[in-house]
């Protein structure tokens, strides 16, 4: 099979743009070309060439920049349409982003689209999260955990969430009592994380390998959903067999082991490179 490029792989230069735009995060808005977006208590600004700084002050590997990424794309290259997605789409990455954040974004999104994910998200961080002042700019925080555990379902419904309401006020009230770690799930199996993070109500497959990938550290997660789905019957009708269009707990998991033992370890980076791929095949709209 044709290699990459050598100055491809060679390359560490991150897009901004293109990562920011590829379905992981949803709090952000770009101000006279630089991102802004709220990552936990936290906000962050990003400019075109990928520095990084915080309203914090910290320290911040946003775009996981001591991944192997040289290795990596060479390990997930394995057919042309991983590859063509890489070439079209080198600067794209995999953001490490706050895990609570992550977990009520994820769970505010099933069944739903990138837009009304986005204002919803951003009615709750109105509602629940405290108001800063930066660069003159305004921003509300994401809301911390006893925020939203302390308000009520029909207070949280008022953001638009709808039935997701209720998981979302359960799940801000586990992480808030200590019964979820995040700093344990991060040096977790992949697989003993994940069972973990299905125990809060409203997570499933797809929600849990998302939250696992973008904020838990376990770049084997590759969420399936009906976009992830389409592209497999589409690119790899051989490789990847479905016999219904929607899929059991059992098949997930199945599906899961033949997906690593094609894309190996860092399938995670595949599945991003071929969502962004397809998402932009059909011109759907980001940010």
């Amino acid at each position: 099979m044709r290699p990459l490029p050598y100055e491809m792989l060679r390359s560490n230069k991150i897009n901004t743009e293109i990562t920011i735009n590829s379905g992981q995060v949803f709090l952000w808005k770009k101000y006279d070309g630089v991102w802004y977006g709220l990552n936990g208590q936290d906000i962050l600004k990003i400019n075109e060439n990928a520095d990084v700084e915080s309203y914090q002050n910290k320290e911040i590997d946003f775009f996981r920049k001591n991944d192997r990424i040289e290795h990596i794309l060479k390990t997930i290259s394995k057919d042309k349409t991983v590859r063509f997605a890489i070439e079209k789409y080198p600067g794209l990455r995999i953001v490490r982003q706050d895990p609570f954040q992550c977990l009520i974004s994820f769970i505010v999104s099933a069944n739903s689209n990138i837009q009304k994910i986005k204002t919803n998200l951003e009615r709750l961080s109105e509602k629940f999260g405290d108001r800063v002042s930066w660069n003159e700019k305004e921003f509300h925080l994401f809301p911390e955990p006893k925020a939203i555990a302390k308000a009520t379902i029909e207070e949280i419904k008022t953001c638009g969430l709808g039935y997701r309401a209720k998981f979302v006020h359960e799940a801000s009230k586990i992480i808030q009592s200590g019964e979820l770690d995040f700093e344990y799930l991060k040096k977790s199996d992949y697989l003993e994380a994940k069972y973990a993070i299905q125990e809060v109500t409203g997570i499933g497959n797809k929600v849990a390998d998302c939250i696992l990938l973008f904020s838990l550290e376990k770049l084997e997660a590759f969420p399936l959903d009906r976009w992830m789905i389409r592209i497999l019957q589409k690119y790899y009708m051989d490789e990847f067999k479905f016999e219904t269009k929607t899929i059991t707990d059992r098949q997930y998991q199945l599906m899961h082991e033949k997906i690593i033992d094609h894309f190996g370890k860092y399938a995670g980076y595949a599945q991003q490179f071929l969502f962004k791929m397809e998402r932009e095949n059909y011109q759907k709209k980001w940010l």
